[in-house]
């Protein structure tokens, strides 16, 4: 019996969880948060690593949905500082940021050769409707 409680906590010691003293400790050097009564809040957060996050909301007027804006910033593993702002509202999450990528403007330009293919496509069908007039 004693092998058995010795064999548990044996068991128990292995599994507790092993903290890897390499990773870095990183302070907090700003953390203020408001809510007020009426459903309005803020809050900014800044830690020593230069991570960044600040964002304001309020309710928003008929249903429970509370309308956003704020921004977040760090540093890409590659050195790039990296900056989001962005609102969030009726119309969803819409960040802003020179590191996301931009659509192409539509209508964009046809090419050439999508251009030729419509063309002979429409060369055939007048050529086939051609064609069925004579034997009709």
């Amino acid at each position: 019996m004693k092998f058995v409680i010795i064999a548990c906590v044996a068991a128990l010691a292995f599994a507790a969880p092993q903290y890897d003293s390499s990773e870095e400790f990183v302070p907090i050097l700003k953390d203020d948060r408001v809510h007020e009564e009426d459903g309005t809040f803020n809050f900014d957060f800044e830690a020593a690593n230069g991570i960044r996050v600040s964002q304001a909301g309020s309710p928003d007027g008929d249903e429970d949905a509370v309308v956003k804006a704020g921004e977040y910033s760090y540093t890409a593993p590659d050195g790039t500082p990296v900056v989001v702002k962005y609102v969030a509202d009726e119309n969803g999450f819409q960040p802003q940021s020179d590191l996301l990528p931009v659509a192409p403007e539509f209508p964009h330009p046809i090419p050439q050769f999508v251009l030729d293919q419509i063309a002979k496509a429409a060369e055939e069908d007048r050529n086939r409707s051609d064609s069925d007039e004579r034997y009709n």
